[in-house]
């Protein structure tokens, strides 16, 4: 046929050849473009064949999607045979692909994310392909993927081209209802879609045999194998993907396309955010920095405060440099006024460079040095000393951060010429509020909470456009409902109305939407909202380390253990020296049942903060699940006498020692917990595991349906804190459904 003119298509070349048809590339003289005509082969004649194809070309041509192959015309031939004209796409087929080699982890999720995106369109007509195979996927030179040929797609509820007891399409992608000849739905394509990924990832297909018989009983009897048995670099979530689409009950795969999706995506920007962070472990890996505490060489020692926030708002600065990794401000900060080698240091916190520096502030006055440091030789790679007014703190944080890019060679974002130090604020007066209230906030005690708070309300009462204290206030009115005596109802919209006060004057505090997203999460119970404002937040900063631990808290109370697991390891990766992060980490260990994991997890929280109760608190519910009493009481013990007596601590107490049959115990600690919540605000999920424990169940119900009306935050924690004592049963998982 090569050379001839059918209708107004000059036939150039044969492309392919399949059982429906045999593919030409053709020129079309009237529009003079180049197609593909595909021709229904000459051995096929009888009506059915016919009616497929014809089939092909209606179904494709009603469903108009970037990665479906759009179908211009069918016609037929002066002796009758029947063509259909379409694109011709500049590409291969996925099968030439894969022959080529096995596909790197990212590329083969995002031509499976363009397969489902394409099917899902397909299937919101109710049309299911039943032939995906890499054979009917086309890869454009840009990475564009087509699905085509239709030949033996069927609409939902429409009759079937062949007899009963019949199969269509290629066995090895083929569902094990499709070999059964049991009616098939759009889960049936998902499960091709998994085989194809699996291929794609291993080369293999995950099911085999010598002969058909061979392969269909693999299909319909047989696991595949493991695909991280032959990809090392395949993550657990992709690993439990694929064992779910891939499921033999099509009511345990993905139930749509869009389900799928929204699991690769997932699985992908993990993938993405771990691979940026273990920068460090590559061969040839990122600059990396970590800026130490600046030394307050003022008379006053108050000015502790400016040289704090001096090196913290490097940090921050340098944190938005493309090409360079940034330690987290916890971890830096522990080396604060030690006398400790700089090569430890560096070890310590996986960095290269170190910078240091001192302010000495006297009146309006500045004096600023700082030192970049290489670790390998401890050589100072550059030096500079800053005389100035305190009204050039902002040009001066400006150029450390220019002259450090120069001697690591970082990629700047936004271009040379874009200003490295964000300024939130002109008021000298509101900045300094802001960093003496940093200051006070990392102290982690009471009193410095307290006066943090003040100061991040003076800092706005200065600066009323000043956005960064209003996204520290939400966050404190956030921790007041759960480690404090503030009622929900109180301190959530306060964190609300603070955090989008920030989010209107510069949407793209990356911190205000992760606090945004816990509000959705905690207080509203939506957890759809909530996703998508961790996000937004880990597009604008990936790096946040407090973000990645609450993300993992919020993935395991939804059941995501491995995704959950997968956010605490980033977290942990970025700030390894935070006892709250770490503290926080254990809980996504113990609920997947890794309790050694997260015993280790809250002991290194102790040695890295002994004086930080929270995490006996975890300890103390960890060992009750573990029935080891007289640790759960010893942890206590000790959470009660560094918290002085926080609700949470004692609730744990009166449970522990109602366990352990000291009820006269137990008795005072709920009768003190009672006449304090005659007071202050205290939550009633507190009361309903006192009373669970001790076996008055009505009462528990009672106290857990009040905890549901006052939003109760930390009833978003029932099923993952492993030592929760609450009621259990049908009537609990109804009190409970709206916040699930």
């Amino acid at each position: 046929m090569i050379g001839q003119t059918i209708s107004h298509y000059r036939i150039l070349e044969k492309i392919g050849e399949g059982g429906m048809g045999v593919v030409y590339k053709a020129e079309d003289t009237r529009l003079e473009r180049t197609v593909a005509l595909k021709f229904l082969p000459t051995s096929i004649g009888d009506d059915t064949a016919g009616k497929r194809f014809v089939q092909e070309a209606r179904t494709a041509s009603s469903l108009e999607h970037p990665n479906i192959c759009t179908i211009h015309e069918i016609d037929k031939t002066p002796d009758g045979r029947m063509f259909i004209v379409m694109p011709c796409y500049e590409g291969e087929s996925l099968q030439a692909r894969i022959e080529r080699g096995a596909i790197e982890l990212d590329e083969a999720m995002s031509l499976s994310i363009q397969v489902c995106s394409g099917l899902s369109k397909a299937h919101d007509k109710g049309i299911v392909h039943r032939d995906i195979k890499p054979a009917n996927i086309i890869v454009t030179s840009d990475g564009l993927v087509t699905i085509v040929d239709f030949g033996l797609a069927k609409l939902s509820g429409g009759s079937k081209l062949t007899r009963t007891g019949t199969t269509l399409g290629t066995v090895v992608y083929m569902s094990p209802e499709q070999l059964k000849s049991e009616d098939v739905d759009e889960r049936s394509d998902l499960w091709a879609v998994g085989v194809v990924l699996y291929e794609m990832i291993t080369g293999e297909t995950p099911f085999r045999g010598d002969h058909e018989p061979a392969l269909i009983y693999s299909i319909m009897n047989e696991d595949p194998k493991p695909v991280r048995n032959t990809r090392s670099d395949v993550s657990a979530d992709m690993e439990r993907l694929i064992d779910k689409v891939l499921s033999k009950d099509p009511n345990e795969r993905y139930q749509t396309s869009a389900e799928l999706i929204d699991a690769l995506e997932s699985v992908r920007a993990r993938a993405t955010r771990e691979t940026a962070i273990a920068g460090s472990e590559d061969t040839n890996p990122l600059p990396s920095i970590a800026v130490l505490p600046f030394a307050n060489m003022s008379p006053d020692p108050e000015n502790a405060y400016f040289a704090d926030g001096l090196a913290e708002e490097l940090i921050n600065a340098l944190t938005h440099l493309d090409g360079l990794r940034v330690a987290a401000r916890t971890s830096a900060f522990r080396f604060r006024g030690g006398d400790i080698d700089i090569r430890e240091i560096g070890r310590k916190l996986n960095v290269g460079t170190i910078l240091e520096g001192s302010v000495r502030k006297a009146g309006t006055r500045l004096r600023v040095t700082a030192q970049l440091i290489n670790i390998a030789d401890g050589y100072h790679l550059w030096s500079e000393r800053y005389d100035r007014e305190m009204e050039d703190i902002f040009a001066i944080q400006d150029e450390i951060t220019a002259a450090i890019v120069e001697q690591l060679k970082v990629r700047l974002v936004g271009g040379d010429t874009a200003p490295r130090v964000k300024r939130y604020t002109e008021n000298l007066d509101a900045y300094s509020s802001y960093l003496k209230a940093q200051h006070h906030l990392f102290t982690f005690t009471p009193e410095g909470w307290h006066k943090s708070f003040e100061l991040y309300q003076e800092a706005v009462q200065l600066d009323s456009s000043f956005a960064l204290p209003y996204v520290s206030l939400s966050q404190i009115y956030q921790s007041q409902c759960f480690w404090g005596d503030s009622a929900p109802k109180d301190a959530m919209p306060k964190s609300r109305a603070a955090a989008e006060k920030a989010l209107e004057l510069d949407a793209e505090i990356a911190i205000a939407r992760a606090v945004m997203a816990v509000i959705y999460w905690v207080y509203d119970w939506d957890a759809e909202r909530a996703e998508q404002e961790f996000k937004r937040a880990f597009e604008l900063e990936p790096t946040e380390p407090f973000n990645h631990v609450n993300y993992s808290l919020f993935l395991a109370a939804r059941g995501n253990y491995d995704e959950a697991l997968s956010e605490s390891r980033i977290a942990q990766k970025l700030d390894p020296l935070s006892s709250v992060i770490s503290a926080w980490t254990a809980i996504p260990h113990a609920v997947a049942g890794l309790y050694d994991d997260a015993i280790d997890c809250l002991q290194n929280a102790i040695s890295l903060n002994p004086n930080d109760w929270q995490p006996y608190i975890h300890m103390s519910e960890t060992y009750l699940h573990l029935s080891r009493i007289d640790d759960a009481r010893a942890a206590c013990v000790k959470a009660v006498e560094l918290s002085r007596g926080a609700s949470i601590a004692l609730t744990m107490t009166a449970v522990v020692e109602c366990l352990s049959g000291e009820t006269k115990k137990s008795d005072e600690l709920l009768d003190k917990l009672t006449q304090r919540s005659k007071r202050v605000y205290v939550a009633p999920s507190f009361f309903s595991a006192i009373h669970t424990a001790r076996g008055e169940r009505e009462i528990a119900l009672k106290h857990l349906e009040e905890a549901v009306r006052v939003r109760d935050s930390w009833l978003v924690l029932a099923d993952i804190r492993p030592g929760q004592i609450r009621p259990t049963g049908p009537d609990v998982d109804a009190i409970l459904a709206p916040v699930r």
